[in-house]
């Protein structure tokens, strides 16, 4: 394969601050390379050097001759006067009836939305989010050798990130990726790239092989280093445990992974939350009673809709931009008048929120401040950590905690708007898009906390890799003034989405006889083979209490093994029937086993529907 962009020995510093030291790398035809590390670590600034935006301080770079390359900037560096045809279009240099006629502009046309918000408009009229997909639209219309994107799965919904996935596969464009979403680094990428320490590290694969390797390294690291091969590990059980689709590739040796997390238990004990969290909260959290409610610009979300949350309920919540997730979020939290109905709260309710606004930061203070101005110590699951610790936990090094917070980017405001949240030992908690601006490392951290925080949580996120790893349960606002439970998560979500959407183009059922419940928070009548929330939250718990069983049944399986090869070790006095027993008892273990696994297959099936 041809070789796109190669860099020799380059480096790069601003200030005091080195963030690339004599790296080598290179980019081919057919790569697709998605790069990671920490916030501020020199992600962005290798992209640009890449792409020529930003001179190395010294090394050597070489590009293929003729190379069409495309570099999408998280700032959507747009002139305001232009309109959206003028960005995305009109460099093309095609006339009408070949830009029209074009499947492939078309389809970029259609999947970022750019038909939506309509040729004519001019970016000065258009939001953040909006510009980005502009810019990322005029991108994806051009023939491409490279495409370098920058957070390109930012401001765009779960749809959204899927079809830009499916996209970039299907493209012959080489591509280099900075994201920290998980789910589509997994799904598109074939090497990956950490940045940090002034250094890069190759990996190849997506998150999965990802994790992996960076357990495996972190396995034969120091004692500094224990916190970080724990998350990883324990990320790595999640995602050897979890979603069919990660496991299912074979592209990591398998034993070795089974062998690095053989005793990693689940991510959190459901069960030991739940109780703990009636415990806490009792069994009133909040409830929404025949509630209707309505957008701020008059639209209606939810009609004579009935919404108890439990204590210990882990539920995220999807739906396309503008579906009123956030309107229902404040409507939870209090904030926001429903349009009939009532919402009752529990007398124990202690709420934290996490806005996507940055407006409780108080500016006049420094870091560690403003998080102990919450409390100085919290419990979190049998632990009791101080500001500090927590704080670093979610990015602040002891150094960084001194900073003044009107000295912060958006980014740490973020997270310390998180931080200050938790601090507040909420036990019923909203998260309102709680990935913006967090790195991977941050992300794991924020899910290993709430892996062993008891309460109730409402999770907003485009992010499928979030709402699959934290909640238990999806439900979603398909505009039907409806509340729809989704037994299938993400991948249920999506399936009824393209339903809607065929419907809507071959002029059928409505958006409120598609897939909409007939019963609050159930699945249709007419689709009986769903199940409803409650008998999801049933077979769910069998699940668990399988696994539970099967766990103790392997460790059974490895003794009786251990037994086995300790009494055939002496050949002399070797005890036939003792071996013979050994043996009798190891198969009726597997069988036992077998059969719970059958039954957990099952009951897996159920869930799916």
């Amino acid at each position: 394969m041809a070789n796109l962009i190669n860099c020799e020995n380059i480096s790069k510093s601003f200030g005091l601050k080195t963030l690339l030291d004599g790296v080598s790398l290179g980019v081919q035809e057919g790569d697709r390379i998605g790069v990671v590390g920490l916030n501020g670590g020199g992600k962005s600034t290798l992209l640009k050097i890449l792409a020529g935006v930003e001179p190395a301080d010294s090394g050597r770079i070489s590009r293929a001759n003729d190379m069409a390359m495309a570099h999408v900037t998280q700032g959507a560096e747009l002139d305001p006067n232009s309109t959206v045809f003028e960005c995305v279009i009109a460099p093309l240099g095609l006339a009408e009836h070949e830009w029209a006629g074009n499947a492939s502009i078309r389809e970029v046309l259609e999947g970022i939305g750019i038909n939506d918000l309509g040729m004519d408009t001019k970016v000065a009229n258009l939001s953040g989010g909006e510009r980005r997909r502009v810019n990322l639209a005029a991108a994806l219309v051009r023939d491409l050798d490279l495409l370098i994107l920058d957070e390109p799965t930012n401001h765009l919904d779960i749809e959204g990130v899927q079809w830009l996935a499916d996209h970039v596969l299907s493209r012959r464009a080489a591509l280099v990726v900075v994201t920290h979403d998980r789910w589509f680094l997994d799904t598109v990428a074939t090497k990956t790239w950490e940045v940090h320490d002034g250094t890069v590290d190759f990996y190849d694969g997506g998150y999965n092989d990802w994790t992996f390797a960076r357990a495996e390294r972190a396995r034969q690291a120091d004692a500094a280093e224990q916190r970080r091969q724990n998350l990883a590990r324990k990320e790595l059980a999640w995602l050897r445990r979890g979603a069919p689709a990660r496991t299912s590739k074979p592209r990591y040796r398998i034993e070795a992974a089974e062998a690095l997390i053989a005793d990693v238990p689940a991510p959190r004990d459901s069960v030991e939350l739940m109780a703990f969290s009636q415990r806490r909260q009792g069994k009133v959290v909040v409830e929404l009673e025949h509630a209707s409610l309505e957008t701020p610009d008059g639209r209606e979300l939810l009609n004579d809709v009935t919404w108890r949350l439990a204590p210990g309920e882990r539920i995220g919540l999807v739906g396309v931009n503008g579906s009123g997730k956030t309107t229902l979020l404040r409507a939870l939290a209090g904030d926001y008048p429903l349009s009939d109905g009532k919402r009752i709260e529990g007398k124990t309710v202690r709420l934290g929120w996490l806005r996507q606004e940055l407006d409780d930061l108080p500016l006049d203070m420094r870091v560690l401040d403003a998080v102990e101005d919450v409390a100085t110590y919290i419990d979190l699951g049998k632990k009791q950590i101080s500001a500090s610790q927590l704080a670093e936990r979610l990015g602040f090094s002891p150094k960084r905690q001194r900073t003044p917070i009107a000295d912060l980017s958006g980014g740490e405001r973020r997270r310390l708007q998180l931080t200050r949240v938790l601090m507040s030992e909420p036990n019923f908690l909203l998260l309102d898009e709680p990935t913006n601006d967090l790195d991977i490392d941050t992300l794991q951290e924020l899910e290993d906390l709430l892996d062993n925080w008891p309460g109730t949580l409402v999770v907003i996120s485009h992010d499928r890799y979030l709402i699959e790893r934290i909640a238990d349960s999806t439900w979603a606002l398909f505009g039907d003034g409806e509340l729809t439970n989704l037994p299938g998560g993400i991948g249920q979500y999506l399936e009824r989405r393209a339903q809607l959407a065929d419907s809507a183009a071959s002029g059928g059922a409505s958006q409120a006889n598609v897939g909409s419940p007939q019963t609050r928070g159930a699945a249709s009548e007419e689709d009986t083979s769903k199940l409803s929330a409650a008998e999801a939250h049933a077979v769910q718990k069998k699940m668990s209490a399988l696994e539970r069983k099967m766990a103790k049944l392997s460790q059974q399986e490895s003794e009786l093994h251990a037994q086995m090869a300790e009494a055939s070790a002496d050949v002399a006095n070797l005890d036939t029937q003792k071996l013979a027993d050994l043996d009798r008892r190891a198969a009726e273990v597997a069988e036992q086993k077998a059969e719970l696994e059958m039954e957990w297959l099952e009951l897996g099936e159920q869930l799916e529907g």
